[in-house]
């Protein structure tokens, strides 16, 4: 226990390791994984028919262009890693089908709303909102169908971004790196704002610009890195296998892909809610043992959580601890 005690210490003297480790407790205690598998399913549900509405659109406003269609739908597809290069290959020609637009739009909605609300659930949580001041449902899908829109035209935005280069090579005309290397940034600046927007709008909290600041550039950062590292893995992995792994590999990375991306999103909302609430330095041995003297920060976050489960605004929880904080307990 003396090396344990003296680890914990440390953490708590500096605040480099500490809030680190706060962060991931506050994860661990809202139990984050399990948010982030809610935020996957309706995720992939998703995903396919934006797929379908994407070929079907540039089928229908692109008919005569093939090679801005295949240039622009490269570009969409590089953004999923795991999928992309493989609808990429079996897409051998786009063409408009008003069947497939309904389809699309009927599945994307259903998959996107259900995302929006998964996630505002999950911010609700993080952000320790009493369960009778979240939205009811009918509030709840409407501002998930307002962003929902928003967040499309700014993908739609990113996607015509990057495919700067692709279009320009596919048409015949050389770009320049400068030219290139600017639209990327402005693509990162976009996926920021997404971000910035998102961990604001989607949580009833009143939250500042400075406090989604830190988490929303470490999640576009993060995502960025996932699909880099994604594709170039699973290029490497999935080369020369046999047709009925190669599928079964394909689902399994996307599901593990998507649900990556789902805990960098809820991670960062914590890494901001941590830092905004000031919840550290935690004790290192809280989860782990029971009887241990708490910080002022454990003594916040659960409270926290005691006032997240309030139904009604007439209902009053009043926490209390055994063990009162000793000048050892403090930072």
């Amino acid at each position: 226990m003396g090396v344990t005690a003296g680890l914990d210490r440390f953490q708590r003297r500096h605040t480099w390791l500490g809030f680190p480790v706060a962060v991931v407790y506050k994860f661990i205690d809202d139990q984050g994984g399990y948010l982030a598998a809610l935020i996957t399913y309706y995720g992939f549900l998703s995903l396919f028919p934006l797929m379908l509405l994407l070929v079907s659109v540039l089928g229908y406003t692109l008919e005569g262009d093939p090679a801005v269609q295949h240039a622009l739908l490269g570009s969409a597809l590089q953004h999923f890693p795991i999928i992309g290069t493989q609808l990429q290959q079996n897409i051998s020609s786009i063409h408009g089908s008003r069947l497939g637009v309904i389809l699309g739009i009927l599945g994307a909605l259903y998959g996107g709303l259900g995302v929006s609300v998964a996630i505002q659930n999950a911010f609700d949580r993080v952000w320790a909102v009493p369960r009778y001041a979240r939205p009811n449902l009918v509030v709840s899908r409407l501002r998930g169908l307002v962003l929902f829109v928003l967040f499309g035209a700014v993908i739609l935005m990113t996607t015509a971004l990057s495919a700067v280069g692709p279009v320009a090579d596919g048409l015949g005309y050389g770009i320049g790196t400068g030219v290139r290397i600017t639209a990327i940034a402005l693509a990162v600046a976009l996926n920021v704002a997404v971000f910035v927007i998102g961990f604001g709008v989607l949580t009833v909290r009143d939250v500042g610009l400075a406090d989604l600041m830190p988490g929303a550039i470490g999640a576009a950062v993060a995502v960025q890195v996932l699909q880099t590292v994604g594709a170039l893995f699973l290029s490497r992995e999935l080369t020369g296998v046999s047709q009925v792994y190669g599928v079964f590999g394909l689902v399994f990375g996307l599901l593990a892909w998507l649900y990556l991306q789902a805990v960098i999103v809820v991670f960062c909302a914590e890494i901001n809610t941590v830092r905004a609430r000031r919840l550290w330095p935690r004790n290192l041995l809280i989860l782990f043992i029971q009887d241990v003297a708490l910080t002022p920060a454990d003594r916040a976050s659960y409270r926290s959580y005691a006032n997240t489960e309030r139904y009604q605004s007439s209902q009053q929880v009043q926490p209390t601890f055994d063990h009162q904080p000793t000048p050892h307990d403090e930072p």
